[in-house]
């Protein structure tokens, strides 16, 4: 049931509700969510959440971090926090109704947490059931932002948060694993989006026929095959796909050439995949970054005044330009 393909559905407004603890009031569709992912694991996505929650706080947007590292969370250590009292697990489990009911305040103005799921050994595999149910609350939290902090690799449940988002951000670092690995990750949330969308539009007999009919070097060629077989198919399924547009940060750079690195993997997945992808920017390698989360504070709390903080505004101001333009759109319910 967990690797059933996500019908992506547009969110019914639900009626507004009484406030609650933390920075979350009200009952409303999200504005932005934004999903912090990667191919493989210790390339600081947890960091990098962290820092642009804070960031766009800063800016005075109410901002909830997610923990959707389900089954291995540790966001809450890198805000500096205990484990909260209440976690994901309440929600999930329906100890607590309402997503809301488990964020918890972190000290920083407009910045709530909603902690990951460490209770359980189903955790990090949540039912269909819970997972449309966890993803349509986020969808519908009253927050300007809501930053969903992924586990590593393609599970259908990472891939999955990472598809729902107004903006899947892809992390890598400046190693030759991690850029085969982000490049994994991206391909595989592609192939997960078009099986989402011919689900959706019940072009799925078409899409099988077609792919088991040869091999495809790009998403253009299938696209256009389909397009041969039934133009209507085909003008709609380019017309969805379209709206697959990853962002790119790559962390850790130490040269000038690393922080190139953005722009070689965003041309080559135009070259080869014919699609676009957003480069957000690079963040420098920093004794500082490694100082703080030894100190279990945020870069941006504890040393806010250099290089690597400062690309966090960077970033933060990537983002913001991208979310002053229309909203990518959305599969039909």
């Amino acid at each position: 049931m967990g690797d059933a393909p996500l019908k992506l559905v547009t969110p019914v407004p639900e009626p507004r509700r009484p406030a609650v603890r933390g920075h979350v009031r009200g009952w409303v569709n999200t504005r932005r969510v934004v999903s912090i992912g990667g191919g493989k694991g210790g390339i600081g996505k947890s960091l990098i959440a962290a820092n642009l929650g804070i960031a766009l706080a800063r800016r005075g947007k109410r901002v909830v971090l997610v923990d959707a590292d389900l089954g291995g969370a540790n966001l809450h250590t890198t805000l500096g926090l205990d484990l909260p009292r209440r976690t994901l697990s309440d929600f999930i489990e329906r100890r607590v109704e309402r997503i809301e009911d488990v964020v918890t305040p972190t000290g920083i103005e407009n910045l709530g947490l909603v902690s990951g799921a460490l209770d359980h050994l189903d955790a990090a595999n949540p039912r269909y059931a819970q997972k449309m149910r966890l993803l349509r609350h986020v969808q519908q939290m009253d927050v300007d932002y809501a930053i969903l902090d992924l586990g590593a690799g393609t599970h259908t449940n990472v891939l999955d948060f990472f598809l729902v988002s107004d903006h899947g951000v892809l992390v890598l670092v400046p190693e030759p694993t991690a850029v085969e690995n982000a490049y994994r990750f991206v391909k595989a949330a592609f192939w997960r989006r078009m099986k989402n969308v011919a689900q959706v539009f019940g072009y799925d007999a078409l899409l099988r026929s077609v792919m088991g009919s040869g091999s495809f070097k790009s998403p253009v060629e299938l696209v256009a095959t389909v397009t041969e077989r039934d133009p209507d198919a085909g003008a709609n399924l380019a017309r969805q796909l379209a709206g697959f547009r990853p962002r790119l940060v790559v962390n850790q750079s130490r040269t000038p050439q690393d922080a190139e690195i953005g722009l070689a993997v965003v041309a080559a997945w135009r070259k080869y995949f014919g699609l676009e992808m957003d480069y957000l920017g690079h963040i420098d390698y920093d004794d500082e970054m490694w100082r703080a989360v030894r100190a279990r504070r945020p870069l941006l709390v504890e040393r806010p005044d250099v290089p690597s903080a400062r690309a966090f505004g960077a970033i933060v101001d990537a983002l913001l330009a991208l979310d002053a333009g229309p909203r990518a759109g959305e599969l039909p319910t």
